[in-house]
């Protein structure tokens, strides 16, 4: 069950930085135009309204969004793992000033497991490693609360599900979502919706790696063909929801293929404080193997 609960926690995390839009953005943000006074909104000061021309407001909202460095997040996935339907909650706080490192709670249903939802577990996502605490220490621990799990030995472990959480960590950021929307060059303006009590602009967009081939660099290209080759999917859905300082507040991804997922997320409290430090080693104990 532990392990179960481990694997699940790691594919989550994939999807939650981004899924498909957990890669590199080796364009070095050239893009945007950094909280652009073209998006926004018509007013007398010559702003555009975002409607009429979707790709300069999503990439004003890109640079705008990564450059806070720090949000909150409150997000849902369904997925599939293992052949089972796997749900999962995840709240806490974002840190991507150096590579995106996460402090979060997660709850998580595996289908068929038990029945129920898992107790809530904590979990830290640091540079190299993740720190889990499942709520009760593993044996041998000496009662530390927390176990260290090296990206290394997930990666054996999750048949390389730890080195592509560890390259997805290292390189994503809400901004990314929007910057493939932008790319994918699909992306409409449904129109002006609530989110969280804040008035934003819905975009949504179908992604393939045709319609981004050669518009994000060959290693970003190769990460989204191979994720879309592992999922057997032939398209993603993205849908973004960007407020009016061109803040990401909502997110929805949803991935079909063998492995089909739908993720959620809501976006609050960007450029707050957001404590992401590891456990420190008094409370952990390293997973036998690593």
């Amino acid at each position: 069950m532990r392990s179960t609960r481990i694997a699940a926690a790691v594919a989550g995390a994939v999807i939650l930085v981004g899924g498909l839009s957990a890669c590199n953005n080796n364009d070095g943000g050239k893009a945007s135009g950094g909280g652009s006074s073209s998006t926004g909104g018509s007013d007398a000061g010559g702003k555009q309204d975002p409607a009429q021309n979707p790709a300069d407001a999503l990439k004003a909202a890109q640079q705008a969004t990564k450059a806070k460095k720090t949000a909150k997040i409150d997000a849902s996935t369904t997925s599939t793992l293992l052949g089972k339907q796997m749900k999962q909650s995840t709240k806490g706080e974002l840190d991507w000033s150096q590579g995106m490192r996460m402090n979060v709670e997660n709850t998580m249903d595996v289908g068929g497991s038990s029945g129920r939802p898992s107790k809530p577990s904590k979990a830290i996502y640091a540079e190299d490693a993740v720190y889990m605490n499942l709520g009760a220490a593993m044996p041998g621990a000496g009662g530390k609360p927390w176990t260290k799990y090296p990206y290394s030995l997930l990666s054996k472990r999750l048949g390389g599900s730890g080195a592509m959480l560890q390259e997805a960590l290292q390189n994503a950021d809400p901004s990314q979502p929007i910057e493939l929307l932008a790319a994918s060059g699909s992306a409409k303006a449904v129109g002006k919706e609530d989110v969280n009590g804040v008035q934003a602009t819905h975009y949504t967009g179908t992604i393939t790696p045709d319609q981004l081939s050669g518009k994000l660099g060959k290693d970003l290209g190769d990460m989204i063909r191979k994720q879309f080759e592992k999922s057997g999917a032939k398209s993603e859905q993205l849908d973004v929801w960007i407020d009016s300082n061109n803040l990401l507040v909502k997110k929805r991804e949803k991935l079909g293929g063998k492995q089909p997922s739908d993720s959620t997320a809501l976006y609050t409290g960007y450029g707050t404080k957001a404590d992401v430090a590891p456990p420190p080693a008094s409370q952990t104990t390293t997973a036998p193997g690593a």
